[in-house]
């Protein structure tokens, strides 16, 4: 069965949108106040914008407004809407233990939305009840649009590393934490684009549930350009009341998808031209700067095992005395893993054993590692971790050179019946492995390469161009050898 956000990129992908149509259906929009004129506003606006529409967000309010009978015109409006186009119910339930699995009850089973909007206030507990099933999912407030969010949302908090963050950016940093079955977003505020880029940066992954546009005055442009992925996705744009207020709904909603795709291959095209400046996104330039300032990455001389001198030094070991930079740099990790198929990780010890542990807190994965040597006592466990024979495995270390040691893990790995065909590492040092790697079957993926932060770092005078013209040339002379 698809996850709730995978049903959600079909259809943007089918129909070409990013629209999702708000059924916000106020007392003045209706002919008379009575379940009957509900139900015929509803099904119009439903009717007209089907064919644009990503997704359809009712707003419950509205609806429970009625009493029993709006409720029961709410549960049919949902029976009515395409069983392929996602049902967001505005809800925003903030609630623990029983009466959020009951919540979750009404929603999924007895309304049978997608999806729902829910308040973090109250922690992971008030979240879990509704992401237990991959094909329902849940957008948390994040960065709400209305004027006095920040009262709440912007106040100063510390992580575990001492740093001081914005509650919001906590908020997604949790909603990260629990996408495991790849059915949770965040709804960040139109009204607040440069806190959506902000965001964009901690969740390179997540989808946005962006309302404000239309008539709370909300910038369309400045929104897709913070928040869309690079795949042109990830940001799913509300707008209700400018659509069901027009007089020809159907042309309003046409209206706004093609705006919205129109910023789109406009953004698509500037976006080619920033690739060649910048070879990666925001969220992973911040993470380069990292770990130059944490001493994972050094310039000088330095003496390699092999006896050579190298002008740069790579030390990831360093990333456990950082718990905030190995939290990013596991966040990076996700998404080439997600494109994945595997049972669990293996980790090669000892650089990737803390990543590996922080990839698996953040994305819900079961792990294990390779012994560098086997236990002479207890249970002389070669593999530490509990798997089953014939499970595949992806490998994970923090940096390819070579590939010398990725054969000797995957050596130890298939010796115990288990199935490797990836290698994700942090940062391929081109230095061979991955045509090694190929070679044999296996295929070696990257969040970096050595050359794309080189010219990164040297085109934003983090290092001046003679020193990054001394580790190419060094590079150069040790892949031929």
């Amino acid at each position: 069965m698809k996850s709730f956000i995978e049903k959600l990129e079909e259809r943007c992908r089918k129909v070409n949108s990013l629209l999702c149509v708000g059924i916000d259906p106020q007392p003045a929009d209706l002919s008379q106040p009575t379940p009957e004129a509900l139900r015929a506003y509803s099904l119009k606006l439903l009717e007209s914008c089907a064919p644009f529409a990503a997704a359809f967000k009712p707003n419950s309010a509205f609806f429970e407004a009625f009493g029993a009978s709006g409720w029961n015109v709410l549960k049919e409006i949902v029976s009515q809407i395409p069983k392929d186009i996602p049902v967001i119910l505005d809800a925003k339930r903030g609630d623990i233990a029983s009466s959020a699995k009951a919540y979750a009850r009404a929603a999924f089973e007895w309304l049978g939305v997608d999806a729902l909007t829910v308040n973090p206030y109250l922690g992971e507990d008030a979240l879990r009840p509704f992401i237990e099933r991959a094909e329902r999912g849940v957008f948390i407030l994040c960065k709400t649009s209305n004027p006095s969010a920040k009262t709440l949302q912007e106040v100063l908090v510390r992580d575990v590393s001492g740093r001081e963050e914005m509650l919001f950016e906590r908020v997604a940093r949790l909603a990260q934490e629990i996408n495991q079955l790849n059915n949770v977003g965040l709804v960040a505020g139109a009204t607040y684009p440069e806190s959506i880029e902000r965001l964009r940066g901690i969740v390179p992954d997540l989808w946005l549930l962006v309302p404000g546009i239309g008539a709370q005055g909300g910038d369309l442009a400045a929104v897709l350009k913070a928040g869309l992925r690079d795949d042109g996705l990830g940001v799913i744009i509300n707008v209700s009341r400018s659509i069901a207020h027009s007089l020809n709904p159907a042309q309003a909603a046409e209206q706004y998808q093609r705006q919205i795709n129109l910023h789109r291959e406009e953004l698509a095209v500037a976006g080619t031209l920033e690739k060649q400046r910048q070879p990666f996104p925001l969220s992973l330039r911040h993470l380069a700067d990292g770990l130059l300032e944490s001493g994972c990455v050094r310039f000088g001389q330095f003496t390699l095992k092999s006896g050579l001198i190298s002008p740069i030094y790579l030390d990831l070991r360093r990333l456990i005395s950082h718990p905030t930079l190995l939290t990013e740099v596991a966040a990076a990790y996700l998404p080439i893993l997600r494109r994945l198929k595997f049972d669990r990780l293996a980790a090669i010890p000892y650089a990737a054993l803390p990543i590996a542990a922080a990839i698996s807190l953040q994305g819900g994965y079961a792990w294990l590692y390779p012994r560098r040597e086997v236990k002479e006592y207890g249970t002389k466990a070669e593999i530490e971790g509990e798997y089953q024979s014939g499970e595949q495995v992806v490998l994970i270390d923090d940096l390819a050179t070579t590939g010398r040691s990725k054969f000797e893990g995957i050596q130890k790995l298939s010796q115990a019946g288990l199935v490797v065909k990836d290698v994700v590492v942090l940062i391929d040092r081109q230095s061979g492995a991955a045509e090694a790697l190929a070679e044999k079957g296996y295929q070696l993926h990257s969040v970096f390469t050595l050359s794309e932060l080189l010219d990164y770092w040297e085109a934003s005078a983090k290092i001046d161009p003679q020193t990054c013209q001394e580790v190419r040339l060094f590079l150069q002379r040790t892949a031929s050898k």
